[in-house]
């Protein structure tokens, strides 16, 4: 697969956008195309921007950029976030796979999409789209990281049919993320703080998700990537 198509392949599975049909008929496991995730990243904050690059930073903006962002990738990171956030509840880990794999959610789901939602949408009043774009470009490395490093919980599902990705891959999505953001970033001291913590979130879903469930999910991935772009929207707008 060329890297145009592992780029189509990335923005197929982390967004709603129609470009299915434009893949090749051969399916390839989508860790070949996570180097991509960021530069995914970068387009969905860029496109979920467009309320703040119109009207500047305020609470409505940012409350519509989120709201664009969610339709953007058909609500695919706060699906996951709720499914891991309610798992918690489990008593052993065949109970928590079990609870993520359940379409209702619970109260634990609920806070959790509660609080990321204030997150977001208070951080980005304070910051501008470009902020979006390097918090959801760096946040989209979460998954390649965690996907390389944690083996699947499941013999089956998204977790473990994506693959894992090789070194090269992941060390790429790095530097395509990391760089994204300090090129938006308002200044060196927020870009650091952002990246701090950003790897801060990424070890705590990496330690949960070993005790909880004894490796990675689909969920997991998924909340892993919101997660950490909350928490580069987090540092980001600290330093602003």
């Amino acid at each position: 697969m060329t890297r145009p198509q592992q780029v189509l392949l990335a923005l197929v599975f982390l967004t709603r956008l129609p470009l299915g049909r434009f893949l090749p008929p051969r399916m390839v496991p989508l860790s070949e195309a996570a180097w991509a995730f960021p530069l995914v990243g970068a387009l969905v904050g860029a496109m979920a921007g467009l309320p703040l690059w119109l009207a500047g930073p305020g609470l409505l903006p940012a409350a519509l950029a989120v709201a664009l962002a969610v339709w953007l990738t058909g609500a695919l990171h706060e699906d996951a976030l709720a499914d891991f956030a309610d798992a918690g509840g489990g008593r052993t880990r065949e109970d928590r796979l079990r609870i993520m794999r359940d379409s209702t959610i619970g109260s634990y789901g609920t806070m959790a999409l509660i609080a990321t939602a204030l997150i977001r949408v208070a951080a980005l009043t304070a910051l501008g789209p470009l902020a979006l774009i390097g918090a959801a470009a760096l946040g989209r490395v979460a998954p390649v990281l965690l996907m390389r490093a944690l083996p699947p919980a499941r013999s089956d599902g998204l977790g473990q049919g994506a693959g894992r990705p090789s070194r090269r891959a992941a060390a790429m999505a790095a530097l395509i993320g990391v760089l994204a953001l300090w090129l938006c970033a308002p200044g060196p001291g927020a870009a650091a703080l952002a990246t701090v913590l950003v790897g801060l979130s990424v070890v705590a879903v990496s330690r949960r998700a070993c005790r909880l469930l004894g490796g990675q999910t689909g969920d997991v991935l998924g909340a892993s990537a919101l997660l950490a772009e909350c928490a580069a929207l987090v540092g980001l707008a600290l330093m602003t």
